[in-house]
């Protein structure tokens, strides 16, 4: 990721990843201000893993109910976090007893499964999953495995650069609303450009040294 950033890439408002520790911990050391976001497909399947065929569709449901928040008014930001990881915890409440080990899978760096949240609305069925990345390096597999050995390192980067370039002509942008746009303007300043302090804050031991430095000038 250091490439990227030398390659003149700033500090991202969100990352999305699945769950490969060695990726969570490059993300947190070169974008350490930007918030990640686990993808919720890949989060599904290892729970399913450990559900019995029978259940899983149960299962399915109740997971992607937990992150529906087409009936609440709740604007998006850390209230509506709030109120979709309570229903995570009632979700794995209600199921932990029967499936302790999904339910752990679920519960794992729970944070990260719901900062896109924080993020305009109508951005959320995008940003909460890396299928969009995930089709496309499965096109390049493919392309790849038919030409089975490549003479050298420009090539392979030739064709993985070629089939990005022809996915991304049918690629479709985020839809951007006048709120949409402050809700992203308000999130990089918090993030990326927090305030800093104006004025150093008063304690009675900077006051002392304050009056001993202005003595000692006198």
């Amino acid at each position: 990721m250091t490439d990227l950033t030398e390659r003149g890439l700033a500090c991202p408002l969100l990352v999305v990843s699945d769950g490969a520790r060695g990726l969570i911990a490059a993300i947190e050391q070169v974008f350490p201000a930007a918030l990640r976001q686990r993808c919720l497909i890949h989060r599904l399947r290892n729970v399913l893993a450990k559900i019995p065929t029978g259940m899983q569709a149960e299962i399915r449901d109740g997971y992607w109910a937990c992150f529906d928040t087409a009936d609440l008014k709740t604007e998006p930001g850390p209230q509506l976090v709030e109120l979709v990881d309570a229903r995570l915890s009632a979700f794995a409440d209600r199921y932990g007893a029967t499936y302790p080990a999904a339910m752990k899978i679920l519960l794992t760096d729970r944070a990260g499964l719901t900062a896109y949240l924080r993020f305009p609305a109508e951005h959320h069925h995008r940003i909460r999953h890396a299928n969009f990345i995930e089709r496309t390096f499965g096109e390049t597999r493919r392309r790849a495995k038919v030409i089975g050995r490549f003479p050298g390192e420009t090539s392979c980067i030739s064709i993985a650069w070629a089939v990005l370039d022809r996915a991304s002509r049918g690629w479709r942008g985020l839809t951007m609303t006048s709120a949409g746009l402050r809700q992203l303007q308000d999130l990089r300043r918090s993030l990326l450009q927090p305030p800093r302090q104006l004025r150093p804050q008063h304690t009675p031991d900077s006051a002392t040294n304050n009056s001993e430095e202005v003595s000692a000038t006198a």
